[in-house]
Parts: structure tokens; C-alpha cells; sequence
């Protein structure tokens, strides 16, 4: 998810570092999603509580939604009129603009209606209109889920207008809507910033609900590590303020259960870090170097300090490469001392830039908006989330995930670097977790894989890449296992309830049942 970098984007700017550039999105969380799949979707996306019942939600929850008499025109309209927002259907002029998601991909689904909701209201209001018409319901944020499960032929639920962010006393309340690049900038503003990912049009709902990784990770944890409560409303159009002590099972479930699964987020209360210079950096190595840099990265990466962060590339897209890049929280003669101590088992790289610059600087650099403005970092258009002067691409792919409980063996190095160097135009991406990210027990968020060593994604462009993508992932399964991040949702994931929760799915299972027994959210992988 593409919750750091657009791949493509960041390879190619990776290519001319000295120019500022860098990368943008090419990991996204399923963001917020709870969509019924449509014919036109491919298929390839604080302490916790006790484990226990979670509490009751109250009386008057939905039934199970059933065939129902599809709705009328005019049911369409009074919904809209019902609404403080804005309510597009097709035939409306802003309608295919409207229903696009980030990955091209899902541009054949057309959905019945979608809803840019301006408050919790809003959304009762849908969600009444979903268990009285049965028309299936999915929630949107910023629209990167990897299977296409924030769109759908029904309605859908776009939180992008609620998009404020608020500081004060050390929290940040940020709305649902939010995109990072807007969070980033906000916050630095007043000299604070949040745990999270770089992919600059991402929602900030779909990242944290489903755990949250990002550059700032090992250091000050997860997204939903630093998240305090939530305001969401569940099946039952109840607005609940979720956090330890209120509906305390639900507050757990939202801290890694992923998106779209017991109701639709409003609003977040983050803790928030001050923000100071970092130091970013970009490391190439020839190819032939390939399996040397992996074997230094995996054994020094997930047990640097703290205060660094590092991605490994390895890509043919479209002529091999090795990558390593990241930031470190501190000043530039800190970071290469570490960088020296890691090439030094590496090798020399053959190119290389190391610079110190401001946190927000470093974001944007990281995103692949280092030539953009903050504006300019949007999609184009007059939507909510949307910029008159947005540049930012969307983009065409495939991808699948593993998450790394232990170094790969030489046999698994090999394996590795033999995938990425067959033809085509894809990368093997592995980033760093350890630090902050393993400190919290498995179950004390619904994010479970606090041992896991770093993670894995598979991503791959054009022609061919559902087959690469397939292909890879299979041949590594038997070095990494089977484990996955449900941010980097794959609709082709058989054992996807382990893989994506462990120990933690049968918590979130009673979770589900306690606050959405009629199922109104359901997508394939629903818990």
C-alpha cells in the first residue's frame, strides 16, 4: 500500500535523487472499504481491553440485509435531499469523476450513487437507506484499496469532505477524509506530525483502521499505536466515540482490523511528536549486487536504531536495480555513520545522496511531490480531495504481500533476486519494521504482527503483471509463510483470516457480531 511510495514513480525519481525527486504511491490500505463486489470489479484488495464479549450495541441493530425492490428514482432523490452533502448519480456531470478510484484498474464499476457525506449525520442518513433498500454500501477515504472494494454498484459513502485537522495540547484530531499529504502539512504548521505513510493522497481512515506503517514507524509506532479514540458510526447509524474505556472492543478492533469492517470513521485523535530536520537517503547498487545488499539489509534494517528507517528495492522496471532508501530522525553525520557501518557489509554503493531537510520536506520528498506544492500533490479536479491545480497520477497495478518473522536463508536470497530479474516491469518491495512496531504485544491491537522482522510487497505494472505478481508470491511463500497485511488486501488470499489477523481473528469475529450482526458491511474478506 501503498502507504509509502507510488514504485514506479519513486524508481524512476530514485534514478535522479540530486534533482530532489523521490517517490509516491505504491502501497495503498483497502481505505476504509466495505463494498459488496460488482460483476465490473476484477477479481486480482493503549492498553487493550480483555478479550471477552464486546459490548452490546443498542437496541434496534439492522437485520440481516436481504433481497430487496431495487430503489426508484425518486427514492435516489429524496436520499439526496436528505443529505447536507452532496449525493452524484449517474447522467450528473461530476459522475465518472466521482466514482474513480486510484488504481485505474476499477474504472469499469459503476456505482448507483456516491455520497460525499459533511458529517455523521450524513451518514446515518446512507446507512438507513442501505438496510431499507438493501442496496449494498461501501465506505471510501482516499479510494488506493488494492481490490477495489471501496466502490461497488451500490452506494458509496465518501468521507472526503470530512477531511479537518486540529491541534492542541499534543493531540491531533483529524478527520476521516483527510489525505496524508494535508495531515503532513497541517501538522508541521505547528511543529508536530503523526506515525504514518507517505503515499500523499491516501485517507488517513483506511491507514489507521488497518494498522498504519510508515516511515516514522520504528520510532514512534504504527498509526494506530499513537491513535487515542475514534468517532465512527456503526451498522445501527449510532455515532459512538470509541476508546479504552468506551466500547473498549470496538476501540481495540479499530487498531488494526481494517477498514471498513464495524462501521465508518469520522474522526481520529492521534498523539502527536514534534517534528525536526531528518536526514533522507537514497543507495544504488549494480544488479549483480543483488543478493549481497538483500542478505546485508535483512540482518541490519529491522535492528538499526530506532530513529532510522530503510526500504529495500529490488526491481526490473524496466531494466534491474537495487535500491535501498530511507530517513533517519536526526542530523546528516548520524546517518551516514550508520549508512557506512551497513556498506560496509553491502559494498560500496555505486550511487548514492544523503540530505538533511525539514520533516514536512522529507515527506513530501518520500511521496514523490519533492517538485510539487502541496496543492499540486491531488488528484485534479473540483471534488472533495480534489485540487484546480492537482498533479498527482493515478496508476495501474497488481500486488500481494508477506510479512517476514525471519531472515530469508542464502536458498531464499536466491529465490528472491531470481524472481525480480525475470522480464517485465515489477519490484520486490522490503520495509524495515522492528523498533516501536514490536514493543506492543500481538493482541494489544488488532494488528498482530508486532515479531515480524519487515515486510513484503509484490507489485507489479502492465501487461503480465497479475501472472508476475502470482508467481513470485507462490515461490516465496515457502521462505516467509503465510503471512499478510491486510492494508496490502489480497482478494486472491486463501487462508486471508490468519494470515491478516492471527491469534486476533476470532477477538474481532465476536467484535463484528456485537456491532454489525446483520452484516450491512460486506466484502469478500469481511471478518
Amino acid at each position: 500500500m501503498r502507504e509509502i511510495f507510488d514504485r514506479r514513480n519513486f524508481l524512476r525519481a530514485a534514478a535522479v535523487t540530486a534533482a530532489g525527486a523521490a517517490a509516491a504511491c505504491g502501497r495503498t490500505p483497502p481505505e476504509h472499504t466495505t463494498a459488496t463486489p460488482s460483476s465490473g470489479v476484477p477479481a486480482p484488495r493503549a492498553a487493550s481491553s480483555a478479550p471477552g464479549t464486546a459490548s452490546a450495541p443498542a437496541a434496534g441493530a439492522p437485520a440481516a440485509t436481504g433481497a430487496r425492490t431495487a430503489p426508484s428514482p425518486a427514492d435516489w432523490k429524496a436520499l439526496g435531499k436528505g443529505l447536507t452533502g452532496r449525493l452524484i448519480r449517474p447522467g450528473d456531470a461530476s459522475y465518472d469523476a466521482a466514482r474513480r478510484l486510484f488504481n485505474t484498474s476499477f474504472d469499469g464499476v459503476r456505482p448507483g450513487a456516491v455520497a460525499y457525506c459533511a458529517d455523521p449525520d450524513d451518514i446515518a442518513e446512507c446507512l438507513a437507506f442501505a438496510r431499507r433498500t438493501g442496496v449494498p454500501v461501501t465506505s471510501r477515504s482516499g479510494g488506493h484499496g488494492y481490490a477495489g472494494w471501496s466502490t461497488g454498484t451500490g452506494l458509496v459513502i465518501d468521507v472526503s469532505r470530512m477531511n479537518g485537522v486540529k491541534v492542541a495540547g499534543g493531540r491531533a484530531v483529524v478527520g476521516a477524509g483527510a489525505q496524508l499529504v494535508d495531515v503532513y502539512a497541517r501538522l508541521a504548521a505547528r511543529g508536530v506530525s503523526i506515525p504514518a505513510g507517505s503515499c500523499p493522497t491516501v485517507g488517513v481512515a483506511g491507514l489507521t483502521l488497518g494498522g498504519g506503517l510508515g516511515v516514522v514507524s520504528r520510532k514512534y509506532g504504527l498509526t494506530c499505536d499513537v491513535l487515542e479514540s475514534l468517532k465512527i458510526v456503526t451498522a445501527d447509524g449510532r455515532l459512538r466515540t470509541c476508546d479504552a474505556d468506551h466500547d473498549p472492543e470496538l476501540y481495540w478492533a479499530s487498531r488494526g482490523g481494517g477498514g471498513g469492517n464495524f462501521g465508518v470513521a469520522v474522526s481520529f485523535t492521534f498523539r502527536t511528536h514534534p517534528t525536526r530536520d531528518v536526514t533522507v537517503f537514497y543507495l544504488h547498487w549494480p544488479w549483480s549486487r543483488a543478493a549481497k545488499v538483500t542478505a546485508a539489509w535483512q540482518a541490519w534494517a529491522p535492528h538499526a536504531p530506532d530513529a532510522l528507517w530503510s526500504t529495500l528495492h529490488l526491481s526490473h522496471d524496466p531494466t534491474p536495480d537495487v535500491l535501498v532508501a530511507g530517513l533517519h530522525l536526526g542530523p546528516r553525520a548520524e546517518c551516514e555513520r550508520l549508512l557506512a557501518a551497513f556498506a560496509a557489509t553491502a559494498g560500496t554503493p555505486s550511487r548514492r545522496t544523503v540530505r538533511q531537510m525539514p520533516y514536512l520536506a522529507a515527506m513530501m520528498d518520500l511521496g514523490g511531490c519533492g517538485s510539487r506544492t502541496v496543492s499540486q500533490c491531488h488528484r485534479r479536479g473540483d471534488l472533495p480531495g480534489q485540487t484546480p491545480d492537482g498533479t498527482f497520477p493515478r496508476d495501474s497495478f497488481r500486488a500481494k504481500s508477506h510479512m517476514a518473522y525471519r531472515p530469508l536463508t542464502s536458498a531464499g536470497v536466491a529465490a528472491l533476486v531470481a524472481q525480480v530479474g525475470r522480464g517485465g516491469r515489477h519490484t520486490v518491495l522490503l520495509d524495515a519494521l522492528g523498533g516501536a512496531v514490536g514493543r506492543p504485544g500481538p493482541d494489544a491491537t488488532a494488528f498482530p504482527h508486532r515479531e515480524a522482522l519487515f515486510s513484503v510487497q509484490y507489485y507489479a505494472h502492465t501487461a503480465g503483471a497479475a501472472t508476475w505478481v502470482r508467481g513470485a508470491h507462490a515461490a516465496m511463500a515457502p521462505h516467509f509463510g503465510d503471512h499478510a497485511y491486510v492494508n496490502y488486501i489480497d482478494p486472491e488470499l486463501k487462508n486471508w483470516r490468519q494470515a491478516y489477523y492471527g491469534a486476533n481473528a476470532a477477538r474481532l469475529a465476536k467484535v463484528k457480531a456485537a456491532y454489525d450482526p446483520g452484516r450491512l458491511f460486506r466484502f469478500p474478506q469481511a471478518v
